[in-house]
């Protein structure tokens, strides 16, 4: 299979290709947000990541907080979040996010975290106490979580799975032949076997994962990885371009920019693969507009 699928990247480049304009977001919307982020000592993986839809998700009401602290105990060669030695599990952090999420009138929250192979349980109990502080004040709001792979503890998918979320994410991040460059700390295999149990565990959940392009993977490999995604049950797939967060060796550069045209081929082959909602673009991340695809996918899964 050859495809036109967009453009070499130039380690000398600066300007990034024109499909990634975005519009200029509402300031006043996003600095009263991290005002009130930062009062609750709370996280948000939108600024972590240097998210480039920040502006976007917070004026339609979706955010996504990262919570278990802002330090990763893993360093993934596509992520800005710090990795190193992070700091004790905060016991106030579930309500803190349970206040935000109801003072911001939020109708749809992401919840994610950074790894904490330092803990027991890798921090599922933390997303489960999250989830129930926020029904307990919001029994509206809807919750999609998006988490590490707990290093596939049977315990602790066990414990997540019957906080019942109604989405119910983990990232496969790339194709199986460069996940070992791209996730150390990681196993492509695990990822896999983490979202089928997920699948067996929650009938009543969608399970959803992402794919970044722009890796050096070739067509073949993206269908392959998505077939194996379609394999463990997973029902909603994102697919965004990667942009590397620095230029220093800890991050992998970009190997090509992929076109829209080429991201929409992809949207529509894993529609017609099986897979109840794809989002797919350059500026898509496994988090962007996430209402709009759990929405999307009640849609086409209704009786």
């Amino acid at each position: 299979m050859t495809m036109l699928t967009g453009q070499k990247f130039d380690s000398g480049l600066v300007k990034l290709p024109e499909w990634f304009r975005v519009e200029v977001p509402d300031m006043d919307k996003i600095r009263d947000m991290k005002a009130l982020f930062k009062a609750g000592r709370l996280h948000t993986v939108c600024e972590s990541a240097h998210c480039p839809n920040m502006g976007t998700c917070w004026k339609e009401g979706v955010a996504t907080f990262m919570i278990l602290g802002g330090t990763c105990t893993r360093a993934c060669r596509f992520c800005s979040v710090p990795a190193g030695r992070p700091d004790l599990v905060d016991a106030e952090e579930p309500q803190n996010v349970a206040l935000a999420v109801k003072e911001l009138a939020l109708r749809y929250v992401v919840i994610t975290s950074v790894a904490r192979d330092d803990v027991e349980d890798e921090g599922a109990g933390q997303f489960v106490r999250t989830i129930a502080a926020i029904r307990s004040l919001t029994p509206e709001v809807k919750i999609e979580v998006l988490v590490p792979d707990f290093s596939a503890k049977e315990e602790s998918l066990k414990i997540l799975s019957a906080a019942a979320p109604e989405v119910i994410a983990h990232n496969i991040e790339t194709v199986r032949r460069l996940s070992p460059r791209v996730r150390p700390q990681a196993l492509h295999e695990r990822s896999l076997a983490v979202l089928r149990a997920f699948s067996k565990l929650n009938p009543g959940s969608f399970v959803k994962s992402s794919v970044m392009l722009g890796l050096g993977e070739t067509d073949e490999e993206i269908l392959e990885v998505m077939k194996e995604l379609l394999a463990t049950g997973c029902r909603i797939l994102t697919i965004g371009q990667y942009l590397a967060p620095t230029r220093t060796k800890r991050h992998l550069p970009v190997e090509k920019f992929y076109s829209p045209g080429a991201f929409e081929y992809w949207r529509q082959k894993g529609l017609e693969m099986g897979f109840v909602h794809v989002e797919s673009g350059p500026l898509v991340r496994s988090s962007y507009i996430a209402e709009r695809g759990f929405q999307a996918a009640q849609r086409r899964t209704a009786p």
